[in-house]
Order: structure tokens, then C-alpha cells, then sequence
């Protein structure tokens, strides 16, 4: 049957609770444990497509859940069509808003539609759009570890072949900030990129005081050094910085986006795909960009990413972590710092079953 003609017969929403490899510190705390809701949504052609929504905090895992499964009843018999089941919900949610948890839940049923439809037709998410798998840069994540760990974790990610490194700073003093970045650009050299998150952390004038130190040292971009939705304040920041500004991740939908590139508030944008809208929200900032001729990275979900970056014209960086692999059968493959999808069917995610069991919350 093909997905012209098919419909939704059932969902399953199974919460989690995975312990990260090892804590990760940011400006604003630690995150030692990731929460997922996973949704699995089935067709009445057999064909199961496969979601992860992150709730960042355990106190969202439970309402979260219960909103999506809540959401069973009235999907039912919809097509098994994202556009049209996209359309439904939105009008029915309207009034409440399309943020926070309920711009989660929805993301959440789009992306596993999209995994669904793309499996249904024997292809990735990609190649449904009609784009090429092909491999795509990345970038690891390092922690809020000081000089001396932020060093060590740039040199193990470059021993693992990544040519670009993600660090968290907003340490008490700009100078704290340039004593990381100086110790990770001593460990990993010239060749490699480095970016900073400042996580939000800063005032606006603060963030255009370090600002004016920072730009001496190289740096690929700065991420969110003010308030996300603060846009008057980050265009300021961009307009007085020499160093790219970049932000995207904390925007709820597309209207942030085109908002955000009106107000010229950050030179770079790197969406979240489930903040974003899930699939069909981040296909439509990725036209933004590139209407605006602006670089466009990924925020999380590297299996589901690698696949979108292949579709976008202005495609940048993916953001590598991971958070969640466990719970995933066959997690995103890298070589020499560039993502391999050989292999890969729908979204690229499957579910290492016995990970789920042990850690359902």
C-alpha cells in the first residue's frame, strides 16, 4: 500500500531515562541524565516510523509523554501524510500556542510521519526529498570543563577525526573565556574550527564587552551569548562583533526565524529540529537560509540531522553528541570527522530494545 492511501492505526510513547556517557556541565548547570519520550506511529500498510523527542529536564518527561499519548484518539485513521496531520493539529492547538511542550509533542508525531513515510517508500528522509546522501562535517561538543579538560576533550575529538570543536564557556571573566579557548587552540592547532556557547548567560552589554576580546582569537562563531528571543539585543551583539554570532536552537518555529533574520539577529542559524517543527519545520527554515543566503547548522539529533543538511542549499556544520545513542540500534557513523549514511532507511533511527527496557522511566 503506498502512503497515498495509508493511515495511521497506532502509536506507542515510551518515556526514558538514559544517564549521559558522563555529565555534561554547561553556564547554566549540568545535565547527567537525558529524558527522552520515544513515539513510535504505525501505518495500516505495517510500516512503524520512529521518533526521539528531549525534554531537557526529568519534571517535563512525564507531561510530555502523557500529551503525546493523549494525542493517540484523534490520529487515528488520519493519513499517514506529515503535511496533512501537520495542518490538523496545528488548528487544534492554535489557541494554546505552538511552544514548549506542545511544540514538542507536535514535533515529535511529525518526525516519526516523516520516518514513516520515507520506510514506507523504501528510502531515507533524504532521498524522499529528493536529495543526495552525502557525507556532511561535524563538530564535537565539549563541556564547561575549565582550560585543562576542555583541552583534553578538543584532543579526543580531533584524534577521532572532527575538524571543529563546540565549547561552553561564560566563566566569570572574559578572560577565564580566553583561557579555554587559547588552551583548546594549544591542544588541536590551527587547522581545526572552534566555536563557544555562551548557553544564554550574558547581558547584552556584557556580550558586547567580550566580544571585543574574543574577536582576536579565531573563532569559527559565538552561540547564544544573550536571551534566544532577545533579538533587538543579539543583532547588536552581531553588529558590533568581527566574529560571526550564531543562533537558532531556543527558536520555537519558523515565524522566530524569519523574525530573527529580520531583525539581523544572528549571522549564522542553527535550528533544532524539534523546537523548529520537526521535519517539515526545519524544511522550511532551511528555504530561509537560503533565501538569505545564510549558513545553516543542526542542533541534537545527529541521525535524523546528517539527513537534513543533505537537503539544505546553505548546509554548515552538524552538531555531534551523543546523548542518546544507546537507546539506538545502529547510531550515526562517522569517518575522518564527516558523517556516513551507507545503510541508513527512514530517519536512520531503530531502537536498541533492551537500552529502552532497562532505562524506562
Amino acid at each position: 500500500m503506498s502512503t497515498s492511501h495509508a493511515s495511521i492505526v497506532g502509536m506507542r510513547v515510551r518515556p526514558v531515562l538514559l544517564p549521559l556517557p558522563e555529565p555534561h556541565q554547561t553556564a547554566n548547570g549540568s545535565l547527567s541524565v537525558s529524558p527522552l519520550v520515544l513515539v513510535d506511529i504505525t501505518g495500516n500498510n505495517g510500516v512503524t516510523g520512529h521518533a526521539i523527542v528531549f525534554t531537557f529536564t526529568s519534571a517535563a518527561l512525564g507531561p510530555t509523554a502523557s500529551l503525546i499519548s493523549n494525542l493517540e484518539e484523534i490520529l487515528i485513521k488520519q493519513p499517514l501524510d506529515p503535511a496533512a496531520v501537520g495542518a490538523m493539529l496545528t488548528q487544534r492547538f492554535r489557541l494554546l500556542g505552538p511552544e514548549g511542550i506542545v511544540a514538542m509533542a507536535l514535533a515529535g508525531i511529525d518526525m516519526a510521519l516523516w520516518d514513516a513515510v520515507a520506510r514506507s517508500n523504501n528510502t531515507t528522509v533524504a532521498e524522499h526529498c529528493r536529495a543526495q546522501l552525502k557525507p556532511m562535517r561535524a563538530y564535537g561538543v565539549i563541556g564547561f570543563d575549565g582550560p585543562t579538560g576542555s583541552a583534553n576533550a578538543a584532543e579526543q575529538w580531533v584524534t577521532r577525526g572532527f575538524t571543529g570543536v563546540k565549547a561552553r564557556v561564560g566563566y566569570p571573566t572574559v578572560e577565564d573565556d580566553r583561557a579555554v579557548i587559547q588552551a583548546i587552540r594549544s591542544a588541536v592547532g590551527d587547522d581545526v574550527a572552534i566555536m563557544v556557547d555562551y548557553n544564554q548567560s550574558l547581558s547584552v552589554e556584557d556580550a558586547i564587552s567580550r566580544m571585543a576580546v574574543l574577536d582576536a582569537e579565531g573563532l569559527t562563531w559565538v552561540e547564544e551569548p544573550t536571551l534566544a528571543q532577545d533579538f533587538v539585543g543579539h543583532a547588536r551583539i552581531a553588529a558590533a562583533a568581527n566574529t560571526p554570532i550564531q543562533c537558532g536552537e531556543n527558536w520555537w518555529g519558523t515565524l522566530a526565524i524569519e523574525q530573527a533574520i529580520a531583525t539581523r539577529a544572528s549571522d549564522l542559524i542553527m535550528p533544532d529540529a524539534m523546537k523548529v517543527g520537526g521535519v517539515s519545520g526545519w524544511l522550511e527554515a532551511a528555504m530561509c537560509a537560503h533565501n538569505h543566503d545564510i549558513p545553516l547548522s543542526t542542533h541534537l539529533w545527529p541521525e535524523l540531522n546528517a539527513q537534513l543538511l543533505c537537503i539544505a542549499p546553505t548546509a554548515d556544520w552538524l552538531e555531534y553528541n551523543d546523548w542518546w545513542t544507546a537507546v539506538i540500534a545502529e547510531p550515526l557513523q562517522l569517518k575522518d570527522g564527516k558523517t556516513v549514511l551507507d545503510g541508513v532507511s527512514g530517519s536512520g533511527i531503530d531502537w536498541n530494545e533492551a537500552t529502552v527496557s532497562r532505562f524506562a522511566a
